[in-house]
């Protein structure tokens, strides 16, 4: 969840924090298939897109508040949030890029760092622990992306509104990129930090 020092308060996995992390991974497909549909000859449906990105963000808010708020925070949970987030991400840098709405070199920043975090896992795993926590940067970086993609689709619309996007919507993105390797550094911290202890302990 948000806070990297929250507990699993309980075991149940089907709570309404946990259902509404399975509905945005029921969305990552959707939205994929509604933003790539234009660029194989389809009709445009930007606006259902953006709608789901929309929910998407409300329901990545939520999920965590209230897990926490009514004490169901879960193990599940705690994985079910971070990859709903990182899918949507990925999803949707994947479906902009091939619309050329984003460039080239802006998708393999994020991909690169995707690819720093994956480096992390082995090693995490050959000292005995999971996957790092999600950390407040971590989630303030994919709330300021999830805000900026959605205005990225609107600058497809050429009238005022595309061009009011297209100022919000970049602002977002570097702002949200500058995050997102933050949080990958501080990722990398931490592992450092629980490998270290693990070889004093053994």
């Amino acid at each position: 969840m948000e806070v990297q020092e929250t507990r699993v308060q309980t075991d149940r996995v089907l709570t309404i924090p946990n259902l509404l992390s399975m509905a945005r991974l029921v969305g990552v497909p959707l939205f994929l298939w509604l933003v790539l549909w234009p660029a194989f000859g389809g009709p445009k449906n930007d606006g259902w897109a953006i709608a789901i990105l929309g929910l998407s963000g409300i329901s990545d808010y939520l999920d965590g508040k209230l897990a926490r708020r009514w004490g169901q925070v879960s193990r599940l949970g705690q994985l079910l949030d971070p990859l709903a987030d990182r899918l949507f991400v990925l999803s949707t840098i994947v479906g902009l890029t091939w619309r050329e709405i984003m460039p080239w070199w802006l998708t393999a920043v994020l991909l690169a760092r995707e690819l720093f975090i994956a480096s992390l896992l082995p090693v995490l795993r050959r000292h005995g622990y999971g996957p790092p926590e999600v950390n407040f940067v971590g989630k303030a970086a994919t709330f300021n992306l999830m805000y900026a993609f959605p205005l990225l689709l609107l600058t497809t619309y050429d009238n005022w509104l595309g061009t009011v996007a297209s100022i919000i919507g970049w602002a977002f993105v570097w702002w949200g990129t500058t995050l997102y390797w933050w949080a990958g550094i501080l990722y990398a911290v931490q592992t450092r930090r629980l490998v270290k202890a693990s070889t004093v302990a053994d």
